[in-house]
């Protein structure tokens, strides 16, 4: 499912932001690891993972270095700056917060 029409606005951001933070990654490998990690119940397209990237990169969230990847071909690497590092934990508390919210109303007992 490419960046599911339900997902919370904003929840991509989070997503890639705390994938890049793990270790510098080109946008394919970035794509892989979402998927991977999320047991396939992620995915996102090219069309929305690029844009997304580049709106991180404009924020000053993320840098970007062009290198070889690791079939030798080059590829944008993308990095977190410390701004990133101060978005990722702030963007992390929020979904904390929200989904702990969410999840009290879904516990509510019917009457």
């Amino acid at each position: 499912m490419s960046k599911p029409p339900d997902l919370v606005q904003g929840t991509l951001d989070l997503l890639l932001l705390k994938i890049i933070a793990l270790e510098p990654q080109h946008g394919w490998a970035i794509g892989q690891r979402l998927k991977e990690i999320s047991g396939e119940e992620l995915q996102v397209s090219d069309g929305s993972l690029y844009p997304a990237l580049h709106k991180l990169e404009l924020a000053g969230w993320i840098t970007s270095e062009w290198k070889t990847s690791e079939l030798g071909r080059r590829a944008k690497f993308y990095s977190l700056t410390r701004a990133g590092r101060r978005r990722l934990d702030q963007e992390a508390e929020h979904w904390r917060r929200v989904s702990s919210a969410i999840t009290r109303v879904l516990q509510l007992k019917g009457v």
